[in-house]
C-alpha cells in the first residue's frame, strides 16, 4: 500500500470510529437514572460503555449486564456497576451494534463474536437501540457473512445441515469456520460458522431453519428485537424506528 492509500485508510478509519461515537452520544440520552442496561459488545458498542462510565463517574445510577466477558471488563474498569440477568431478570434498555441494518430493523450481528449473549440479553430487554456508521445500513441482508454459532461436537455434520437449509431457501456460498485450523472460541465455548451466503431475500425462513438444526446454539440474524437505530453518517445522526 503507498504512502496515499495508507493516508486514505486511516482517515476513513478515523471517521467511522467518530461516526461510531456520535451514535453511541445520541444513545446515550435514551439512559435514565436508575435503568437496568444492556452493554453490548463491538467497537461501536465499546464507545457507548465509555461514555456510560463517564456517567457513572459523574453520578449517574444504573445497572448493567453485559453481553461478553470483554464488555464486562471494560465496564468495570471504568466503575460501571455490573449484574447479571440471574439477578434483574428483565432489563429497561440494551444498546449494541450491527454488522448490517436493514429498512425494517432487521440485524445481523456476531462479527465479534458474541451473538449467542447478545440475543440473550437483547431478548430480556424492553427496548433495543442498536447505533452504527452508516455503512452498516443496507437494502437487503447478506452481504456480510452470516455468524452461526454451533457446538464443537459434529462440526461438520452441522455444516452440512446449515448448506442443505440454506439451498432449500436458494441460498449458496462459502461456510468458513472462524479462526480456521485455530478456531475461535465464543464466551460460551462454542465454535462460528461465517456462512456467505448471499442476498438473504427471506431472513426469518432462513433464521427459523437454522433454529432448527442440532448443533446450532444460535444464529446471527435478529428479527424483532430492534426498535430503534441510531446510524451516524456524513450528514450527521439519523433515528431509525422509535426515537424515544
Amino acid at each position: 500500500m503507498g504512502e496515499q492509500e495508507l493516508m486514505r485508510a486511516m482517515t476513513a478509519a478515523a471517521d467511522s470510529d467518530r461516526r461510531k461515537r456520535e451514535a453511541a452520544q445520541r444513545a446515550l440520552e435514551l439512559v435514565r437514572p436508575g435503568m437496568r442496561l444492556g452493554l453490548g459488545t463491538g467497537t461501536t458498542a465499546r464507545h457507548f460503555v465509555d461514555l456510560v462510565g463517564e456517567r457513572v463517574q459523574a453520578g449517574l445510577a444504573v445497572l448493567c449486564v453485559a453481553t461478553s466477558e470483554a464488555t464486562e471488563s471494560q465496564a468495570r474498569d471504568l466503575g460501571v456497576p455490573i449484574s447479571t440477568l440471574d439477578e434483574l431478570l428483565e432489563l429497561d434498555l440494551t444498546v449494541d451494534g450491527a454488522d448490517e441494518i436493514d429498512p425494517k430493523l432487521r440485524l445481523i450481528k456476531g462479527g465479534g463474536g458474541a451473538l449467542l449473549r447478545e440475543k440473550i440479553v437483547a431478548a430480556a430487554s424492553k427496548r433495543m437501540a442498536v447505533i452504527a456508521d452508516s455503512t452498516k445500513l443496507v437494502a437487503q441482508l447478506g452481504a456480510f457473512p452470516l455468524p452461526v454459532e454451533v457446538v464443537p461436537f459434529g462440526l461438520a455434520s452441522t455444516r452440512r445441515h446449515i448448506e442443505r437449509a440454506a439451498a432449500e431457501l436458494g441460498l449458496a456460498g462459502l461456510i468458513r469456520l472462524r479462526g480456521g485450523s485455530s478456531p475461535f472460541v465464543t464466551d460460551g465455548g462454542h465454535y462460528i460458522l461465517d456462512c456467505s451466503l448471499g442476498a438473504i431475500a427471506e431472513p426469518e425462513l432462513l433464521g427459523k431453519a437454522l433454529s432448527l438444526i442440532p448443533g446450532v446454539v444460535e444464529h446471527g440474524l435478529f428479527i424483532g428485537f430492534a426498535r430503534t437505530a441510531i446510524i451516524a453518517g456524513a450528514e450527521g445522526v439519523e433515528v431509525l424506528g422509535d426515537p424515544d
